[in-house]
């Protein structure tokens, strides 16, 4: 490629699509099939085969065939001078931002199920043992028993519990879940999903006033997921939830990370965007609480918001 004026607007006119920009990004790490590339930036696969079209028209991408399939990896050193000093500056505008860790999130998810189709496959030519195992004892025993780690005779509130199915996640393993919402058709749907844990109370309350949460200090455990952005004061928040917990009580907070989608402001009353570790970390200390750990969580490949984290919290000495 010159760089005569004609070929340089021919280039940036490529790298100047998002998308493609993100594509690159993604296929500078790794070889990825069509269907691949679609799942990590989420379009379908008839836009991302255009535009995979377009990246290798312009020699960004090379493309190899495997069997019926055909797949595409970006070699940045393979690139002429001007293309690749291009790309180097496109790359770091994309770098670090909330699209980017986004998409690299999902190429690890990808990546991941990848790796597992791979070890299925040579696990059936070994003697059907995946399938039989499921066959035998159902495809939930790992995860049940790793929930063996949390104490039976445990007493969790559940706030903001919305439809219940973190109480109904919880139930079976401990002692006794309370349910707790301010929303009426929330708590509608929370009683029929529970109806069958004698266990489980689903009670309408603000466990912010502390209204319909029963007495004080009376939980050894309580959670909070995809609660806190919504809330006006998350430090008051974390107060209120610690308020209920005896001593030498946890709290579970499921949120997203910090996250630019700004839309999410209006579209769906979001009043902050996402939490990191630090914002964690002054938060509890503001409500007299230690940041035991934060987690982020792994991301199902369809998944198309942001990020989400588990963190621990428990009180003070």
């Amino acid at each position: 490629m010159s760089n005569s004026s004609p070929a340089l607007l021919a280039l940036f006119a490529v790298l100047g699509d998002l998308v493609r920009v993100r594509m690159l990004r993604l296929l500078e790490r790794e070889e990825l099939g069509v269907g691949e590339v679609a799942k990590c930036v989420q379009l379908p696969q008839a836009t991302v085969s255009r535009h995979l079209k377009a990246l290798h028209d312009a020699g960004f991408i090379r493309k190899r065939t495997e069997g019926p399939a055909s797949r595409y990896r970006m070699q940045p050193d393979l690139l002429e001078p001007f293309a690749r000093d291009a790309w180097a500056l496109v790359r770091r505008a994309l770098e670090g931002s909330a699209n980017d860790a986004d998409d690299q999130q999902r190429l690890a998810a990808v990546l991941r199920d990848r790796r597992s189709e791979a070890k299925s496959f040579f696990g059936r030519v070994g003697g059907e043992w995946s399938s039989l195992r499921n066959e035998l004892f159902g495809d939930r025993f790992t995860t049940e028993g790793l929930h063996a780690f949390l104490p039976a005779d445990w007493s969790i509130a559940d706030l903001g519990c919305g439809t219940g199915e973190l109480a109904a996640e919880l139930a079976p393993l401990v002692k006794r879940v309370v349910a707790i919402d301010r929303e009426s058709a929330m708590l509608e749907a929370a009683r029929a999903r529970l109806v069958e844990f004698p266990n489980a109370t689903v009670r309408h309350g603000d466990f912010l006033t502390g209204e319909g949460c029963g007495r004080a200090r009376s939980f050894d455990a309580a959670t909070m997921s995809l609660v806190l952005h919504h809330l006006p004061d998350p430090t008051e928040a974390l107060k209120a939830a610690a308020r209920m917990l005896r001593k030498g009580g946890v709290l579970l907070v499921i949120d997203m990370v910090e996250h630019e989608r700004t839309e999410y402001r209006t579209t769906m009353g979001h009043l902050h965007l996402g939490f990191s570790r630090k914002r964690m970390e002054s938060l509890a200390r503001g409500a007299k609480l230690s940041l035991r750990s934060y987690r982020a969580l792994r991301a199902g490949v369809g998944a198309k918001g942001p990020g989400l984290f588990a963190a621990l919290l428990s009180a003070n000495g």
